[in-house]
């Protein structure tokens, strides 16, 4: 009987509830589907962050070497997606200018993934030069975001993305599309959904496989995450749609929930929680690969991940780095520094 108060249930039976107040079947049949309509999905795929968006925003550089051996300890994890690097200028994310060495270095798995964001065309030869087989472009919702970002505004990005996705197509190399600042903008506050539905399909319709919807600055709550996907969802295909959380608010885990509830199965997570926007102050990092593991684990969501190791990975990066980690279930099982 739904929530129909159990002072109510003693009271009256069903059948008098019902030849009283007709509407009544209607409204419990509605909050029966709505309670029990989420089937989440069997499997869900981890897109590991951390070693670009995990990594960029330190400001003492990472040695080439800890960066490799961060991406091959990933890699030996289960993780079937690696974000390696960001073919971006050096002038604007110093942490980055390894890039090619980097690509090159790492030990890379038959079962694994490893894209890399390139901003335009010439990020684009640069990566595939270095040996990349898959990449990515990173536009936003937020038009001052998108300028202070990447130095141009939505519809010029568009034009740059373009250029990338055609490249791509031509030699047969997948591109995954970011939208940042789906839930909230450093500077704008508020966006629209809408405004990040329309972004998301200009990706997709250019050839984007996958998007990606980004909290840059982890603003985000269930009821918000659930608008924006209800709209973006009307553009795009839930299958080809992803979330990317930071968990400044700590709303990261419970936005994901919100999203699996939805249909989406793909979640983009750091090792050891790190990350941070460089064009986004106050943002906070990735939510952690580790949490997302144990909370999809806890509900019999195959990920195909060994959390063991990812832990072993997350300690690693954070002992190089000479910090604690971010990751509340590797700090409760007392795995930290």
């Amino acid at each position: 009987m739904g929530n129909v108060p159990t002072t109510v249930k003693h009271c009256l039976s069903y059948e008098q509830l019902i030849q009283d107040y007709p509407w009544l079947s209607r409204w419990l049949l509605l909050e029966e589907k709505t309670i029990t309509g989420h089937a989440y999905p069997k499997f869900v795929k981890i897109v590991e962050v951390g070693p670009r968006d995990g990594l960029q925003n330190e400001k003492e550089i990472v040695p080439t070497g800890v960066k490799i051996q961060l991406i091959d300890m990933l890699s030996g994890a289960g993780l079937p997606v690696i974000e390696a690097t960001s073919f971006v200028s050096s002038k604007w994310v110093p942490q980055m200018a390894d890039h090619s060495d980097v690509l090159r270095g790492i030990q890379r798995a038959p079962h694994v993934q490893y894209p890399v964001l390139t901003p335009n065309l010439q990020g684009f030869q640069d990566a595939v030069a270095a040996g990349a087989t898959e990449v990515a472009v990173f536009g936003s919702a937020s038009e001052t975001f998108s300028k202070k970002n990447i130095n141009c505004s939505i519809d010029e990005s568009m034009l740059r993305f373009e250029e990338v996705i055609n490249a791509a197509r031509e030699r047969q190399i997948p591109v995954r599309g970011y939208v940042s600042c789906a839930l909230g903008c450093p500077h704008e506050g508020h966006i629209e959904p809408s405004k990040v539905a329309e972004v998301a399909k200009r990706l997709y319709e250019m050839g984007c496989y996958e998007i990606s919807l980004g909290d840059t600055i982890g603003v985000g709550t269930p009821g918000s995450m659930f608008k924006m996907l209800q709209s973006v969802m009307k553009e795009v295909p839930t299958s080809a749609l992803a979330v990317h959380c930071h968990d400044t608010y700590g709303q990261a885990l419970p936005n994901i929930l919100t999203a699996l509830q939805m249909g989406v199965c793909v979640v983009d997570s750091a090792v050891a929680g790190l990350g941070g926007c460089p064009y986004a102050q106050g943002s906070s990092g990735n939510v952690s690969t580790e949490d997302v593991l144990y909370m999809l684990h806890g509900m019999d969501i195959e990920t195909g991940v060994n959390i063991a190791k990812v832990i072993e990975a997350g300690d690693f990066i954070c002992s190089a780095l000479c910090r604690e980690t971010n990751s509340k279930v590797a700090r409760a099982k007392g795995r930290t520094l």
